[in-house]
């Protein structure tokens, strides 16, 4: 827990702390699932696979500045022991921001994934539908109106 004098330092300048970057690390059943369905639905590249051929344990897959991980749910647990019987996908979400969501939402659907939430305009100026991936996460995409 961060107290009050910690975060006084922090605001004050004393201490210098910088964040480059936030990565997803989500933990899957099946690691060559969710790099397949991110690449053929969402046009994922992937990037990185440990090992280099399936079974994989690991992978990453990026599309422009994004970035995922996956890792295998046994291989991870060895670190993470909780995270062997915690259900996956929980309450965390991933929000995407992109363009031509018809597009990407005719994919998923085409996908059998589950919409979760309908293609609406927010008030905050999006236009986003939700669907769970077939890992049980919850992906929301979201596109700027013009």
């Amino acid at each position: 827990m961060c107290r009050l004098p910690v975060r006084a330092h922090l605001i004050q300048g004393e201490k210098h702390m910088k964040f480059t970057k936030l990565t997803p690390n989500l933990v899957v059943r099946d690691v060559q699932a969710a790099v397949h369905f991110y690449q053929s639905v969402l046009g994922f590249k992937p990037a990185i696979t440990v090992p280099d051929a399936p079974p994989y344990v690991f992978a990453s897959v990026t599309s422009g500045n994004v970035e995922i991980f996956f890792n295998d749910q046994k291989a991870v647990a060895e670190d993470y022991p909780p995270l062997a019987k915690d259900p996956l996908g929980g309450t965390m979400t991933l929000f995407l921001e992109c363009e031509g969501i018809e597009e990407i939402l005719r994919a998923v659907e085409k996908s059998g994934a589950r919409i979760v939430m309908p293609l609406k305009t927010q008030f905050y100026g999006m236009r986003e539908f939700a669907f769970l991936d077939p890992q049980g996460w919850t992906v929301t995409m979201a596109e700027r109106v013009k």
